[in-house]
């Protein structure tokens, strides 16, 4: 994959807005608690990104939907907000020719005109930086939250699942 050119991208485009971050390199970690450590950061400060269809009354749309690591997504929610009646995760495939990402190193941010910014509002109010993997499982990014928001200016969706 383009792991360098997403890197580049993102590295330029926060420049280019002089947003408050840091890169880190490190080993490769499976699960976000294991990346969390590594980095020193909470668990809830990750930006996880999950490439969806939504299809249905006509739509057909790829989201790319950001929320806390620690937290889980509802698809039917996403589904709704865009306008569609169900929504699914993408494919393999489908996630490398949206994101040029492989699965875990994508970053909260679209460079693809057909995959829309999505991003649930609680990933802006409880902490003052994000972190995530920045298109590359061996490198993240530590950015502002308020630089982020600004930065990638997602559709704001209230999509966490509500915990029973």
């Amino acid at each position: 994959m383009s792991e360098n050119i997403i890197f580049n991208q993102l590295t330029q485009l926060l420049d280019q807005h002089n947003a408050r971050y840091r890169v880190m390199e490190h080993s490769t970690a499976g699960k976000s608690e294991e990346v969390a450590k590594i980095r020193g950061t909470q668990l809830g400060q990750g930006a996880k990104g999950l490439v969806c269809h939504v299809k249905g009354n006509g739509i057909r749309q790829h989201v790319l939907a950001i929320l806390p690591a620690d937290k889980q997504a509802d698809l039917s929610k996403i589904a709704h907000a865009i306008g569609g009646t169900r929504a699914s995760l993408a494919s393999p495939k489908e996630v490398g020719e949206l994101t040029q990402c492989v699965f875990g190193a994508i970053p909260p941010f679209s460079f693809h005109p057909s995959l829309k910014l999505i991003a649930d509002p609680l990933l802006f109010v409880r902490f003052d930086e994000l972190a995530f993997n920045a298109g590359t499982l061996e490198r993240s990014i530590i950015l502002n939250t308020e630089d982020y928001q600004k930065v990638a200016n997602p559709t704001l969706v209230e999509f966490i699942r509500i915990e029973e």
